[in-house]
Formats: C-alpha cells, structure tokens, sequence
C-alpha cells in the first residue's frame, strides 16, 4: 500500500489502483496517524485530534468505529491491508512503508540534478494540502516544505553551475514570489538574472526585498544579498562561479545494507534533529548509533551538506577533534594561516548551513564538547549530530537513547518472533550467510531464545548470525556460554573494534577508571538488575558510580530506579571481577535479609508492596542460592512461593540440607508442599505436626491434607491453639471449607464470617479471598447466585491484582462453576479453560480437579456428550482411588450418569447415580442431586416419589435448586407427569415428600 502526503491525501494499491477513504473523520484520522506513521498514537490524542473540544458522548466508540472504516477501506483495496494499523497500547500505529515524503527525503540528499529533479516530482502540491491547517500536520507539513524549498536551492545551485542561467531564473520566479522573504531563494534567482544578462531585473528584485523587509520587518537584507548587491552593480565576474563551492557538499557513507528495525527511530529523529541544535544518541558499544545516526542525517537537507567526521581513528584523549572535521570538509590549510584549527573551522562555518556527524565521541568527549561549544556559539547555522557512549554535558544538548531492538514476546508464536526487531535484523543477517536459513515453526523459538539471551544488540546479532552457516542456529545458541568466542568476524570492512563483542565492550571498560571498573565487575554479580540499596551494599557502588556507568551506557537504568546491566557486559564484568567470593557472598546474605524482612510483611497490608518487590528480584533471589543462601533463605521464600503458586521451585528449595535450627520448621513446608502437589498422606503426618503445633506450617499441613480430599484427617489436625490472629483466620477458612463439604451451612457462616474479618483487620488480601471463597459458597448453597458471583468476581479482582495465580484460577473455577447453575455453558466454558491452563501451570491437582470438573460439567449441559464423559471419566476414576472419597467424587459421578443417560445407556446412568448417592452419605446436597438424578430414569410411580423426597430435603436443608438443576427436576417431572397424569403424579410427590432419601431410594432398588 502506498501513501501520499506531498499534496492532498493520495492511497494507491501496489499495482497503482486508487483507494477510496470515505469520510472527512476517516480520512483525518489516516492523515494523523501518517503524520505519526510508524509510532504509536494514543487514543487520547486522535481524539483531540479529530473533535477537539465537539467530541461526541462515547469518544472512544467513535474513534474504534473510524479506525474500523479505514481497516476496511484499505483491506477491500488490498486484503491483508487492515492490518498495518495496528492496536498497541494505548492508542494505534499505521505501519507505512511506502510514503512519498519518505521517498523525496531519500532523493532529497542527492547532489545530482536528476535525483532532485525526481524529488521534487512526487510533489502534487501543498503538504497534507486537505488537513494542513490541523495542529498534529502542522509541523511536518513545514518540515516538509522547509525540505522541498532546500531542494529547490540546491537543484538551482546545481544547474546554475552547468551554465542553466536562464532556466533557474524563469523556475526560481514563482518560487521567490510565494516566498518573498526567504534571502536564499532571492540570492539564487538574483544570480540567475546576472548570469543570464538581466542586470536591471536583478536588481531590481534586491530593491523590491529591501523594501518589503523595511516595510513589514523593519529589517536590511542580510550579508550575503547586500555583498552580492554590491557586486551586481560592479559587475563581478566571479558571480558566474558556481556558489558555495569552498565546501564539500556531502560526505555520509552509502548505506550497504538494509537498516532493519529503526523505523520508528527514524521517525522521530526525522522531525527531531531540525528542531535543535545538538543532538546527541548514546548508548551501549553494538547497539548501532552510527547506523542511525547516519540512516537519519541522510534524510536531512541543508544547503552546505551534511558530513559525517569519523572520531575513531584519534586516541583517547586526544585533542584534534578539529583537524578531523577541517579533513572531511576539505578545508585544507593554507600558507601562512595562523590560529588554531578550531578557529580556522569556526570561521570557515560562521555563515554555513550544514549537520555535522561526529560519531564515536566517548573516547575524545572532552576535546568534542569544547568543539561543540564553541559551534554552536559561533556558528548558528550549524547542527550537530553526535554518537556517543556517554553525552557531551553541554548546555542545549538533547540526550536520545539509542536501546537495543525490540525482543520477541512469546516465542512459541512465530508470528510475533517475526515481527520482533531483533528477530528480523538476526534472519536478515543469517540468510544472508546462509541461503538455506529460514524463520520457520522449527527455527522461530531458537531465534527469538538467541535474541533475549544477546539483549537485541544489533553487532551481536549479527556476528551470532555469521556462524549460522557452520553451527546452525541451534549451535549458535548452545555456545552462548562461551559467547565472546564465539561471537568474532573477519569480514575486512569492520572497524578492529567490532570484529568481536570482546573488543566492542573492551573499549568502553578500557575509558573507566579502576574505581568504576571494580563496580562494574561488581554489578555482574546480580541478575536482572538492581536497587539502587543493593549496588550499594553488595558493591560498594554509590549513586555518583552508578550515574557515571549509566552515562557510559554499561549500565541500563530503569524505573523503580532499578540498574541493569546486558547479558553481554554482565559476562565480561564477571571474568574480570577479583573478589568474586566476598561479593557472592555479600550478595547472598543482602537478598536473604530481604526475604527474612519480606516473609511477615505477605501477611498483611503492604502484600501486594512486597510481592512486586520479590518478584522483581526474583532471578536475584535465584542467584542467591547459589551463592550461598541455604536452607534459611528457603524458608523465608516459602511462603511467597505458595503466594505465586510456584510450589516446585519450593520444593527444590526446601531440599537443600540446613542445620537443627532450621531443619524443624522446615519439615512441615515440605510436607505440604508434597501434598499439594499430588503426594499421598503418610502416616507420620501427626509427627511432623508436632514441630510446630499452633503455627503456621501446622495449618499449612492440615489444609494440604483438606485439598487431598480427607476431610476427616483435615478437621482431626487443624490446630486448635494458634500463635497469631493469622493463623486463627486461616485455620477458620479451613473450617469453612470442611462445613461446605458437609453441608452445615450455620458452621459454614460462622467460619467464613470470622474468617474474612480476621483477615481484613490484618490487611491481608490473600486471606480475604480465601474466605470469600466459602461466603461465596454459602451464598451459592442458598439459592443466591448472583450475591455469589459478586463475590467472587471481588476476589478475581483482588487476585489478579496481587498477581495470586493459583486464587486466579480458583475463582475461575468458582465463576465457571456458578455460570454452569445460571446455565450461560459458554460462559462457563471459557471461565474453566482459563482455570484448567493456569491449574496445570502451576501443578496443582486440586485445581485441575476443579476446573476440569466445571469443564466436565459445562459440556455435558451444553450437549457436548462426547466431551463430557471424557472429562468427568478421569475425574471420577481419579476420586475412585483416593484413600477416602473426596469431596468432589459424588458430584462427578452424577453428572456422569447423566451424560451417559443422553448418551443412551439407563443402566449405566442408574449405576452411577446410585454410586454417588452412595459415596455422598454425609453429604446431604450431593445425596439430594444423585436422587434427583435417579428420577430422570426410574419408572414412574418411583420417579414422583424420588422427587417428593428430594424437595423435601432440599426445604430442610435450605439448599434451592439452582437454575440449571430446575431444568433437570423438570425434565423428570414431564416424563413422569405424561406417564402417571398430573392428579396421580401430585399424589405420589406428596407420598415421597413423607420419605427419607434412603426410604425413597429403596423403592427404586
């Protein structure tokens, strides 16, 4: 798809067919996000964009129903057009590719008259002609027309110089009508009319200047018309020399190869470097400042060029920054000049217009900056544009962080490691290299591990991809370890400083002092960064070290703040690091005191505070492990890993061997931590209570014992004396769950309602979702579903903002439980999906019971038979094995006879309801459902009876039938009803409401 901004808003296909964008707002909103084009724009902002202060009453529906109407006016011209726009949070990126404005800067740097001849050709008229009073094209349209009236003075300059005389005077007339008050288009035409013979016309146009700037500037003309005034009226013959011919037009590089992944970069450095005078793109050796900078500068146009000055080649420290500049513009030296180079350089530019490029400035930066002082006081018309591992520190400067590429999110979708910059600089590369090397299903994972573990650093990319062809990628990411010998080059163009990631890094730590180099090396100790406290305590670092690592770019600052260093730099530090013992060291007891500070604040009301806290230090916490942490930092761990659900890395913490002290209260975490995750119950159980008998760990034991499913056990160890209000709430969530499970609905209010205002006095959310769980069940009992949902959706809430993992999918489960009972199956559907993927993350079986039970479930009352029993059958042979049935087990074995009742098989579906009538005796609602399930198959008379007796139950249980039960007593009933007549029917109700379920059930046997 092609855009066109150099005139009124023009959209061709590739084969040149024109789109029709309908609506003023729809074609608006395509010229702002062109405006933008490769940068996200937030939703906000094309709000205020297109409405302004009229914004209608659902701004953000109009908005989504406009960027709708674009989708599908490109996709109707060329399928698969909708999607380059994009949805990116927080608002939408247009990804163009093919816009004029970018061709004609492309050809705008050319110094042939052809090239800016074709430049000036894809100009159809004004910029954004249609939309070019609106604030958001406002500045790219002058931007733009700044450009075109640049290269105007540079193709008249050019055909001036090939004696064109009379052609540039008759182009330029029009030009310097519209723009009566720009000198540099008067000064060409005026030699124009010279140089063709028009002496009277010539001057004639300096007098009408003259007097214009008088009358509405109050101004003379400048210098250069006023000398060239002067010398029109003597008749000089050097006016028929080509102008500005002292200088050098241009001198970047060509670009050999494609710059890939800059794009948005580019975007924002095309209007930044002409809004200031000195830029300057820092950041780490590798990331690719120079290819950027000078990818950028090729896009500008002045009227003395724009250079590239190499710094590379002077030592450190040396001063003749100057001489190199003076070198690339070819401004020699002449006998008998005096003064020094940098005051030969400053008059030379004093009335320039040109960009200066000076890259590498970090190993000269001192003599640089002074340079660059004295330039951009001395020399308005000059910008400068400069690379650097660290800034200039001027005044004016403006600092822009040149970051690696952007990394593959998930690297099981192909897709997304595709669009992923780095992914697509290292392919580009390989390919190259390697004409067999394709980004495929097989490759993409490998590619997008490559890119994380080399942090998208472009050099290090593409040295990775130049061993693709001898290792392949597979074989280019298992000797990563080995990386800075691995990652070497002998192409003969590169710089020996970029030949191998050894000597990239090598000349940013050969500029630190000792000082800094130790904490360098000192940093590589961490994993994933750093606070600002721990540099300091494990590193000796201060926040004057740390800054001056940053303006180095070796170190990353983040926001907390938080420090960071690449992978790259992190290797190189560490095998330069000589107290690496004491630093590990120190840095294991650093992040064993936090646990050991963070393990009680979990409980209460800064949680959530601490959880962030763990988890952003949670590779550093890993690290710590093997740097000495033991056992003593496990238990301090334990319970944040309960939190997370990460109960394996628990586990494995909990294995290492401690001393007497912390062996005992480490046994229980460990036994609860097996039962958890799927370990029978041994029969020392009861022993290992004993270490802790009113703590925490004795709760956490007994309510791993209630999630196995024995509930008898459970109550039996749950402790009675408790050492803190926490554990007192905690056991009481447990109590709530056991009343639940026997249907006491006055025990369960009392624990569920202690329970959760224990827990909100203490501040602690988790808690709090543990007892609403049972509130929600209590709900749920007596026939109110929606007071249930509410409060469950409260604790999703809750859960998914503390990050709770296993209660996310605990109140999935429950949602999906409670949407299967208002029967909305799709609902329900989705709801256990979700539960069931993060139940078997976790590696949970409890809670892949629960969602697979509500999965189970949801299929069978949505009809999907087939599906059901699949489910249900595993549940209930798992249940069936179990020491003791579990709770769930008769519930199961319902809704499996009932699938197998549709499915057919009445015997079959009678056996299992009268299984789960059995297995249920204790559990009155779950007896109730197995005897209302036994009346959709009996013969008649026993049908109505089973039903007379299950209402009654119900009524004294205070246990309604839920929307979906309803459903099945009717069917029973209807089936009953056509066989016996209603009066009969009634009749036999009445005489079943007069029955036990044991009464009634024997007259189905």
């Amino acid at each position: 798809m092609r855009f066109g901004i150099l005139g009124p808003l023009a959209v061709t296909t590739e084969d040149g067919e024109p789109v029709v964008v309908p609506g003023a707002k729809v074609r608006m909103l395509l010229a702002d996000l062109l405006a933008h084009r490769n940068m996200v724009v937030s939703a906000d902002r094309l709000i205020e964009d297109l409405w302004g202060d009229d914004a209608p009453a659902n701004p953000a529906g109009a908005l989504q129903v406009r960027v709708s109407q674009l989708r599908k006016a490109l996709n109707d011209a060329e399928p698969g057009a909708r999607d380059l726009i994009e949805s990116r949070p927080p608002g939408y990126r247009l990804r163009a590719d093919d816009v004029d404005a970018d061709r004609f800067a492309a050809l705008a740097d050319a110094a042939d008259v052809d090239r800016l001849g074709a430049a000036l050709a894809l100009w159809r008229g004004q910029a954004y002609a249609d939309v070019a009073d609106q604030e958001f094209a406002r500045a790219e349209a002058t931007r733009l027309t700044e450009q075109r009236l640049l290269v105007h003075e540079r193709l008249a300059a050019a055909r001036l110089a090939r004696g064109e005389h009379d052609l540039v005077a008759a182009e330029l007339a029009e030009l310097v009508e519209l723009h009566p008050l720009r000198e540099g288009l008067r000064v060409l035409h005026m030699r124009a009319l010279y140089a063709a013979g028009r002496q009277a016309d010539a001057l004639d146009s300096y007098a009408g200047l003259r007097e214009r700037l008088a009358d509405e500037l109050g101004l003379d003309p400048g210098p250069e018309l006023a000398a060239l005034y002067r010398q029109i009226l003597e008749q000089d013959l050097a006016l028929r020399a080509p102008p500005r011919s002292a200088i050098v037009r241009n001198s970047l590089p060509a670009q050999l190869d494609e710059l890939i992944g800059r794009a948005e970069a580019l975007t924002e450095l095309r209007t930044l470097i002409p809004a200031v005078r000195l830029l300057t793109l820092v950041g780490p050796g590798g990331v690719g400042k120079t290819r950027l900078a000078a990818a950028a500068a090729a896009e500008q146009v002045h009227p003395d060029g724009v250079h590239l000055v190499e710094l590379t080649p002077l030592p450190p420290a040396d001063p003749r920054v100057a001489e190199q500049v003076l070198g690339v513009l070819g401004l020699h030296e002449a006998p008998g000049t005096t003064g020094s180079a940098a005051d030969r350089l400053v008059t030379a530019l004093r009335h320039r217009e040109m960009l200066l490029v000076l890259d590498n400035c970090e190993h000269v930066v001192a003599a640089a900056a002074a340079l660059v002082g004295r330039l951009l006081r001395d020399a308005p018309g000059v910008r400068v544009l400069a690379t650097s591992r660290e800034p200039l520190l001027l005044t004016g400067e403006q600092v822009w962080e040149v970051g690696p590429l952007a990394l593959p999110g998930d690297l099981a979708d192909v897709d997304a490691v595709r669009r992923s910059a780095a992914a697509r600089l290292f392919s580009a590369r390989a390919a190259a290299q390697h004409r067999g090397f394709r980004l495929d299903e097989q490759t993409a994972p490998v590619v997008a591990q490559l890119c994380r573990r080399l942090d998208g650093l472009p050099l290090a990319l593409e040295l990775a991809a130049a061993r693709v062809r001898a290792l392949g990628v597979q074989g280019v990411v298992d000797r990563l370890d080995d990386r800075f010998a691995l990652l070497t080059t002998r192409q003969r163009d590169v710089p020996e400083r970029q030949r191998t990631l050894t000597a990239v890094i090598a000349w940013s730590w050969d500029l630190l002092d000792p000082q800094d180099r130790a904490v360098l090396a000192r940093l590589s100790v961490f994993r994933d960064g750093c606070t600002p406290e721990a540099a300091e305590q494990v590193c000796d670092a201060g926040l004057d070290a740390l800054d001056r690592l940053v303006e180095r770019s070796l170190v990353v600052a983040e926001p907390g703040p938080r420090y960071r260093l690449l992978e790259s730099i992190a290797e190189f530090g560490a095998a330069r690091l000589t107290d690496a013992a004491a630093i590990r060291s120190r840095h294991a007891g650093y992040f064993r005191s936090l646990a050991e500070h963070a393990d009680p604040l979990l409980r209460g009301p800064e949680q959530q505070r601490w959880l962030a806290v763990l988890d952003a230090e949670r590779a550093n916490l890993q690290a710590a492990f093997t740097h000495g942490g033991g056992l003593r930092l496990a238990l301090a761990l334990t319970w944040y890993w309960v939190l997370r659900g990460r109960l394996s890395e628990a586990r494995a913490a909990l294995a290492l061997t401690g001393t007497a002290e912390e062996e005992r209260p480490a046994a229980p975490w460990r036994l609860g931590l097996a039962l958890l995750q799927g370990e029978r119950v041994p029969a020392e159980v009861r022993d290992v209570l004993a270490l802790d008998p009113a703590g925490r760990s004795a709760w956490f034991v007994a309510d791993a014992v209630l999630d196995r499913g024995d509930l008898a056990l459970a109550a039996e160890l749950l402790p009675e004396q408790f050492d803190d209000a926490w554990t007192e709430a905690a056991v009481l969530a447990s109590r709530a769950m056991l009343a639940h499970a026997a249907g006491d609905l006055s025990a369960l209010e009392a624990a569920a309602t202690r329970s959760d205002a224990l827990f909100a006095e203490l501040g602690d959310r988790w808690g709090r979702l543990r007892a609403s769980e049972w509130l929600g069940g209590l709900a749920e009992f007596r026939g109110q579903h929606e007071r249930a949902a509410a409060l469950h959706r409260e604790g999703l809430g809750w859960a998914t903002e503390l990050s709770l993992a296993p209660q996310v999918g605990a109140k999935l489960s429950w949602l999906a439980w409670l949407a299967v009972q208002r029967r909305d199956h799709d609902t329900a559907r989705e709801l256990a999906e979700r539960a069931y993927r993060l139940a078997v993350e976790q590696g949970a079986p409890t809670a892949v019971v629960f969602a697979e039970m509500s999965l189970g479930i949801a299929a069978r009352r949505s009809g999907r038979l087939d599906q059901a029993v699949t489910h249900l059958t595993r549940i209930a042979d798992q249940g069936r094995v179990e020491p003791s049935p579990p709770p769930y087990l008769p519930m199961i074995l319902v809704e499996l006879a009932y699938a197998r009742e549709l499915q057919g098989d009445p015997a079959a579906a009678w056996a299992l309801h009268m299984e789960g009538y059995e297995s249920a005796i204790g559990f009155t609602r779950d007896g109730i459902g197995a005897v209302e399930g036994m009346a959709t198959i009996a013969e008649p008379a026993v049908a109505a009876r089973l039903l007379g007796a299950a209402t009654t139950a119900r009524e004294q249980n205070l246990a309604p039938a839920a929307p979906a039960e309803q459903d099945e007593l009717d069917r029973a009933a209807r089936r009953a009803v056509a066989a016996l007549g209603q009066e009969r029917f009634d009749e036999l109700v009445a005489e079943g409401a007069k029955l036990s379920l044991a009464q009634a059930v024997a007259f189905g046997r």
